[in-house]
């Protein structure tokens, strides 16, 4: 089989620098000089936004900020007091003083949700929380009056544009087809815990269970099968995400991003945009590599057949064809490719439209697959992991947490061995490791590594028995492992059922965790069918806490079958929380 050569590749990405020189040039010839004589050009632009991110990093979160993003070179941190805005000047960002917070702006975005989706029919494209204007902005195609009576902190924005979800070595922006369908195009090469090789990519493009992938037209050259068992696509509210199983012999993975002509840019790991960060993406529609700004995140779009939440948006074009692709800030993946205009309009902020990674990964338990050691030779190992513990088990799972580990770099992820064998790799310091035997003991340890490939020493081990398993199986699950709860974040932990047959008229779901304000708290359990079923939403003025135990009871939509994997979904949507989600059950 035809395979592409390989290229040079550098981290950090020869084709990412051209592509951002040209967003510093924006002006034209005059600025592009200025922009080298103070030392502004693309490398100064992508160092200058990784050290705001880290600024970002160490900028305590607080009920009186509501929204950071990055303008003219500067973190731009929202806040509704002077104190609050002297801590944000004193780490290191710029404070702009807002009317509304954070609170104010979730509480809007639950009223806009509820009306916008109920009237996405009327020409409503998408709905978010704009940090810089402070308002929850609303895009749609002609007159619509839907939202009068919500005041000043909803602003409705007319459009004229339709967003559409765009129709060798495996390489991030290659094309790929599914089954005889047009193509789509590869995210992002990973692995699964068994070594197993896949790509993430959009999941309306792997909507079509156990569909055969191709890296030919013509149903020509297989590289392997989408969506395996009919469980790995999502196109539905929680996501636009899928995976394909990359299994005919000769097909291998490379973290090397198609940049169409200019070096490869290497994968070196993963991060969340926020508004203002400098991005590019690689499609297999020409012009095939192209770059811009992000203008939003955490959006839900309006595709027409479909509402998507949790997107982000760019002023970047691109084309049918691309959906899949993927998008990067510096050589850190951020996205799939989910959508975009009909057609490109110079400078719309909406023109492309990308689907978190990390969700992603998450979901479905993969790591990514990034670059080879750095040249210049980094030898050091991260320290070992300690405090290793069993945080719950199953009859055929246990769950286990550790310590984080340090390193002279970065930590990039940890190996969790079951006594001699590879059981999964994650990136944070919590993991499940199922398909055991019941009441049966198990030794595990933990090893941390870096982007370099080193690896730590293996840590003290823990020994942990699996539950005793019930005749003909049990229609209770549960998943007790810890999963911090973060502001703006989504904490997304999936337990796999194998009840038989239909589920119960009635489904008794049990949370047990804590938090500081359940109001802030968006909790959704999603089923194996992708239907999506909400316990908890937003709102309200005064915060509670999150009971230590707290169990809902829903009624299924139409008939769900029990086996398969449930996701119980927390979503934190105010500033200044902590908390943690400890267990979880389901009774099917």
């Amino acid at each position: 089989m035809k395979r592409r050569r390989k290229t040079a590749a550098t981290v950090g990405g020869a084709a990412v620098l051209a592509s951002i020189a040209a967003l510093v040039a924006v002006g034209g010839p005059a600025n592009a000089e200025q922009s080298r004589a103070s030392g502004s050009g693309p490398e100064a632009l992508l160092q200058q936004q990784a050290v705001l991110h880290q600024v970002s990093g160490k900028l305590a979160p607080s009920p009186a900020q509501a929204g950071r993003w990055i303008a003219d070179g500067k973190l731009m941190v929202a806040v509704t007091t002077q104190q609050e805005a002297a801590k944000v000047q004193q780490a290191g960002a710029t404070p702009k003083l807002v009317n509304r917070s954070q609170a104010q702006l979730d509480a809007l975005f639950v009223k806009v949700d509820k009306i916008a989706t109920a009237d996405r029919g009327k020409g409503l494209q998408s709905w978010g929380i704009d940090p810089v204007s402070n308002k929850v902005v609303v895009k749609v195609r002609g007159a619509y009056g839907g939202l009068r009576g919500l005041g000043d902190g909803v602003q409705v924005v007319q459009v004229s544009t339709t967003y559409k979800q765009q129709a060798g070595e495996v390489h991030p922006g290659d094309p790929w087809w599914p089954g005889s369908e047009t193509y789509c195009s590869v995210g992002f090469p990973a692995t699964d815990a068994q070594g197993n090789k896949h790509f993430v990519t959009a999941g309306h493009c792997t909507n079509d269970a156990n569909q055969a992938a191709y890296g030919a037209i013509g149903q020509a050259n297989r590289l392997g099968t989408s969506n395996v068992g009919g469980s790995r696509s999502i196109n539905a509210r929680e996501g636009d995400m899928g995976v394909v199983a990359v299994t005919e012999s000769g097909w291998t993975l490379s973290p090397n991003v198609n940049t169409w002509g200019s070096p490869a840019v290497t994968v070196s790991g993963t991060a969340d945009a926020i508004v203002g960060d400098a991005v590019c993406h690689s499609g297999n529609t020409a012009p095939k590599w192209e770059c811009g700004t992000v203008t939003a995140v955490n959006q839900s779009i309006n595709y027409g057949n479909v509402t998507i939440d949790g997107l982000s948006t760019t002023n970047a074009c691109s084309q049918g064809g691309d959906s899949g692709g993927a998008w990067l800030r510096g050589s850190e993946a951020v996205g799939l490719h989910s959508g975009g205009n009909s057609s490109c309009v110079s400078g719309d902020s909406g023109n492309s439209i990308f689907q978190p990674v990390r969700e992603a990964l998450t979901k479905w338990n993969l790591t990514l697959l990034t670059g080879a050691p750095d040249p210049g030779g980094d030898d050091e190992a991260p320290t070992t992991p300690g405090n290793v513990r069993s945080t719950g088990t199953t009859s055929d799972s246990v769950s286990l947490a550790w310590d984080a580990s340090t390193d002279n770099t970065a930590v990039t992820g940890y190996e969790v061995y079951n006594g001699s064998a590879l059981a999964t790799s994650v990136t944070g310091t919590t993991a499940t490791v199922s398909g055991l035997t019941a009441d049966t003991s198990y030794s595990f340890t933990i090893r941390a590594k870096d982007a370099a490939g080193n690896k730590s020493q293996a840590s003290s081990a823990v020994t942990a028995r699996t539950q005793p398993g019930g005749p003909g199986g049990g229609r209770t699950f549960a998943n007790g492992t810890d999963f911090p709860i973060r502001d703006f974040q989504t904490v997304v932990s999936p337990i796999r059922s194998t009840a038989t047959g239909k589920t119960a008229s009635q489904l008794k779901v049990t949370v047990e965790g804590n938090h500081t304000c359940l109001e802030d708290l968006n909790i959704s359990l999603v089923s194996p069918s992708g239907r999506w079923y909400y316990l908890q939403r937003t709102g309200g003025a005064i915060c509670h806490p999150l009971p230590a135990s707290k169990t809902y009871t829903l009624t299924p939509t139409g008939t769900e079958n029990a086996a398969g994997t449930w996701n119980l979904r927390i979503g934190d949507n105010g500033p200044g929380d902590t908390g943690a989600l400890t267990n979880w059950s389901i009774t099917l």
